[in-house]
This record gives structure tokens, C-alpha cells and sequence, in this order.
């Protein structure tokens, strides 16, 4: 039986400076300490990748988990964060509750939020509010403030924390 979604992954350049930004940005927590491998056949048979080696932390805010990878092998094909109309997984999306707001905290943090060089604002659409951002490796991540009255309303889920130590 499927129970949901457990996790999205991101892979990034600098871990230690991508786990401050999550953190201090969406609240969220590693579940335990990072680690690593390297020369491990049965990471390398779960990933589908032979010779891998990572660093890896699982972080956790609300009700999502964020699994955070950093590889030293093999490299990268490519160092262009993707697009929203690249193939494969874009963006996840952060559910905010006043969202001018939180851009402006995000955006201090070190997110961007430019289109065609000017500093782009949410689009209001009646049922949600919505814009793409970049955290500081370009990764896009969307933020979004729905109406009481959407109909995926998020207003049910737990909220991240972040007060928390």
C-alpha cells in the first residue's frame, strides 16, 4: 500500500553551506548525522550508480522529509541547475502563509527571485499565490500561499518549526 510521498532529494555542491540555507530558510532538521560512503556495492546497487561516493543527510521539517546528497563520484554531467521545462524533477514547493513576507526573509537568505533581471514578485491567481526562486546553488524552489477556499489548501498539514533548536 502506498502511504505517500516520504521524500524529496536534492544534490548539491557544498552540503555544509546547503544545510545552513535549509535550515535557517525552511526549518528543517537533520533526523540524524550525515554520512558517507564511498566503494560500497550495495549503495552502489540501490542508486543504480558503480563506484559512487557521497556524503548524504536526511533533514526533516513538518510533514517532509529532504534527503540532501553531496557526490565526489562520479561528477556531475552537467553544473546547470535544471529548469522548469527541463525533463525530470524541477522544483518542490514550500507552502507559505504570507508570502510577500516570506520572500523578503528567503531573499535575505540568500534566494533569488529575478526574471529577466528585475526582482520578480508572486502571481496572484484567485486560489494560490506563486513564484519560483533559486536557493544559492540555483536550485528552484517554489513558494506558495493558497486560498482558504483551494483545493489543495495546505492549511491541514503541520507547519515548520522554525523556532526549533
Amino acid at each position: 500500500m502506498i502511504r505517500g510521498i516520504h521524500h524529496v532529494a536534492i544534490h548539491v555542491r557544498d552540503m555544509d553551506r546547503m544545510l545552513a540555507f535549509y535550515r535557517d530558510a525552511f526549518g528543517f532538521r537533520p533526523v540524524s548525522e550525515p554520512f558517507g560512503w564511498s566503494e560500497s556495492k550495495e549503495i552502489d546497487e540501490i542508486i543504480g550508480v558503480p563506484g559512487s561516493a557521497a556524503r548524504s543527510a536526511m533533514l526533516q521539517a513538518g510533514n517532509c522529509y529532504l534527503e540532501m546528497f553531496q557526490f565526489a563520484q562520479p561528477g556531475s554531467g552537467s553544473s546547470k541547475p535544471l529548469d522548469p521545462f527541463d525533463h525530470g524533477y524541477t522544483h518542490f514547493c514550500i507552502d507559505a502563509t504570507d508570502i510577500a513576507e516570506e520572500v523578503e526573509r528567503l531573499a535575505g537568505l540568500g534566494m533569488t527571485f529575478d526574471r529577466r533581471g528585475t526582482r520578480a514578485k508572486p502571481v496572484d491567481v484567485g486560489f494560490v499565490k506563486s513564484i519560483y526562486g533559486r536557493d544559492p546553488e540555483g536550485n528552484l524552489i517554489e513558494i506558495q500561499e493558497t486560498a482558504a477556499d483551494c483545493a489543495f489548501d495546505a492549511s491541514n498539514l503541520p507547519k515548520a518549526d522554525l523556532t526549533a533548536e
